[in-house]
């Protein structure tokens, strides 16, 4: 190397720290947030619910709380309707978002533009507002119930106060997310495949199982995650819509922190659904790394 080029190469490097200093700067506050809001309150959780006071004042290692969660037959119903909650309300989103992305995917125009409207509109909406919408449409003596009645239909069951009034209320406020991250991976589905696939004959169930629904893996895979994530932990649409017993996680660990006055429980009920919503996570996040692999 000439001394000519020697300046210009320790320039080069010192330019490249630089920016590389930058970037870290950039990321250091939202880490920190990150470790300081939510790492670090999973761990207190978790250490607070096994090294517990004894009753000499002393910590000890106990699992007691985690004991009787497990044998609790309350504690368990009321795990059972949350993951039948999500499961149902997760295979209602994915069969409703799924054919509405579609459409908007491979149509143009403004019916369309009306369908993105509508499908996107329930994002704006607070879920309270949404709730006492819920309840003055399919609730008792409400809309639904005064058109049957004008023209002299009986009444239908109300779904509010039962495991299908937070079902509706979830489907309803996780639709556009749904619909939008569902948009966005039919986006790497081309044309030129699609019309290929068209030339030979293909018919369009043909297209959607062999073209369409090869490259949306990993989309239905982050948008299942999103969804679960979101309906596992949601506490104002089955606080106000659902059951008061059995009931969802959500509004359990509020009862139990508030009206019952029992931290600890509360934070084991945390604790393990936190552990739930884990694993979701995990297959979340593999799915991104597995697409920056990929990616060229």
């Amino acid at each position: 190397m000439s001394a000519e080029a020697t300046p210009a190469v320790f320039r080069r490097h010192r330019s490249i720290n630089r920016g590389s200093s930058i970037g870290l700067l950039l990321v250091a506050l939202p880490v920190f947030l990150l470790a300081w809001l939510i790492i670090f309150p999973i761990f207190s959780a978790v250490v607070g619910t096994i090294f517990v006071r004894g009753p000499d004042g002393a910590t000890e290692f106990s699992l007691a709380s985690y004991r009787f969660f497990f044998t609790d037959g309350y504690s368990l119903s009321n795990l059972w309707v949350t993951l039948w909650t999500t499961a149902v309300c997760g295979v209602l989103l994915l069969a409703i978002g799924l054919p509405i992305a579609l459409y908007l995917r491979f149509s143009q125009g403004h019916l369309a533009a009306y369908v993105q409207g509508l499908a996107i509109f329930p994002m704006f909406v607070p879920s309270i507002i949404l709730a006492y919408a819920l309840i003055r449409t399919i609730g008792p003596n409400g809309t639904v119930d005064l058109l049957l009645n004008s023209v002299g239909l009986p009444k239908l069951r109300t779904p509010y106060l039962t495991p299908w009034g937070p079902v509706i209320g979830l489907v309803w406020d996780n639709l556009p997310l749904t619909v939008l991250m569902l948009t966005a991976g039919l986006s790497s589905v081309s044309n030129s495949a699609i019309e290929a696939a068209r030339d030979v004959g293909a018919k369009p169930l043909r297209v959607f199982i062999s073209i369409i629904l090869p490259r949306m893996g990993s989309s239905l895979l982050v948008t299942a995650s999103f969804a679960v994530l979101g309906i596992f932990s949601a506490f104002t649409l089955p606080y106000v819509l659902g059951p008061a017993s059995p009931e969802m996680m959500g509004p359990f660990m509020q009862r139990t922190f508030a009206d019952m006055n029992d931290p600890l429980n509360a934070m084991t009920q945390a604790v393990i659904t936190f552990g739930f919503c884990l694993i979701f996570g995990i297959f979340y996040i593999r799915s991104i790394a597995r697409n920056r692999e990929t990616r060229p």
